[in-house]
């Protein structure tokens, strides 16, 4: 403690859906302790879009990888000792999040219990919380509750900066869409979540057709660049291709959006943290754990699967392939106001 303010360390390494969940936890901990020193520890690209957050104190970046080496385990570990936190927040639940927690030497170490404490993470922390909420989010938020936190307000304050927003304005206007836009994106972190581009493309022409509406198509690395590509020649001329962006300039260029088509992925859960009404596709995991979180939002699945995160990743298409694009367009009429179609 310092001042009888605790310092408290958040652990959400990765992936950047997950710790767009996470970031309701910074939040309920500024709203209720706004004394305490805040830090988190996450690796990779994801700190971009936590870096200058206005309830976070301290952004430790640990490379990925880092677990594997010795040299990165120990600089790790100065950097999180030298912060002197007393109270770490795991909510990955898994080895490697509750060894850094272990690693800042805080003293007391909340985590998962139950089915989301995974692997020793158990074994690592010690003031273990069983959730019982459906929704990921609100599973992370009961992690707070040796802490006197409970059912608090969820809120996401994700930063913006002037330089991101420029670049925003400046995409919006070379592909002509100053006048409302929808963004379509097509990627996934499973094969077991990637829906059709032809498809995509078809809900492109019914938006621009039919709503009045033309589409962004956002893309990061080669394979989803090759889908985005794909999407635009079949869009009818109603999608247009993004650059390629920063995730604070995608978070950006969300903001202004009417609409966001995804399959379950971390620019969905952005999108939904920025308030962007959101069309979520969902096959291998349960879309009402996963889902983007709040009102204002749709999601549609057909089938879920059974089994591991392990059974989930390496399933074939079917649970996906069962999303018909006539699913998908209704939903985006619903969000938009429009009549809804018969089913």
């Amino acid at each position: 403690m310092r001042d009888g303010h605790p310092r408290i360390l958040i652990v959400r390494l990765s992936a950047i859906g997950d710790c767009m969940h996470a970031v309701p936890v910074l939040c309920a901990l500024r709203d209720h302790l706004p004394g305490a020193m805040l830090g988190w520890v996450v690796e990779g690209r994801t700190s971009e879009l936590l870096r200058g957050h206005p309830a976070l104190d301290e952004l430790i970046v640990a490379p990925r990888g880092w677990l594997k080496s010795p040299r990165a385990v120990w600089d790790l570990r100065r950097r999180l000792r030298a912060l002197r936190f007393n109270v770490t927040v795991d909510v990955q639940g898994l080895t490697k999040s509750a060894i850094a927690a272990r690693l800042s030497g805080a003293p007391r170490r909340l985590g998962l219990g139950g089915v989301d404490g995974r692997e020793v993470s158990p074994w690592l922390n010690n003031d273990l919380v069983e959730a019982h909420a459906t929704h990921v989010v609100e599973r992370y938020l009961e992690v707070l509750r040796p802490l006197g936190i409970t059912s608090p307000r969820v809120h996401f304050d994700l930063p913006r900066n002037a330089l991101d927003e420029r670049r925003a304005e400046e995409i919006a206007v070379a592909a002509g869409l100053t006048t409302g836009f929808a963004v379509i994106n097509t990627g996934a972190g499973w094969p077991s979540k990637l829906w059709l581009p032809d498809r995509f493309a078809a809900v492109a022409r019914y938006l621009g057709q039919a709503c009045g509406l033309p589409s962004l198509v956002v893309w990061a690395g080669p394979q989803e660049q090759a889908a985005a590509e794909a999407i635009v020649a079949a869009g009818g001329g109603h999608a247009r291709f993004a650059p390629a962006t920063s995730l604070t300039e995608l978070a950006a260029i969300v903001r202004r959006a009417r609409l966001f088509v995804s399959s379950d992925t971390g620019p969905l859960h952005l999108a939904a943290a920025v308030g962007t009404p959101c069309v979520g596709l969902f096959g291998p995991v349960p879309a009402d754990r996963n889902g983007p979180y709040g009102a204002g939002h749709m999601t549609v699945q057909k089938m879920c699967l059974t089994g591991g995160s392990r059974v989930r990743r390496h399933a074939g298409p079917e649970s996906m392939r069962a999303i018909t694009v006539d699913d998908v367009t209704r939903a985006c009429d619903l969000l938009l106001g429009r009549p809804a179609k018969a089913a």
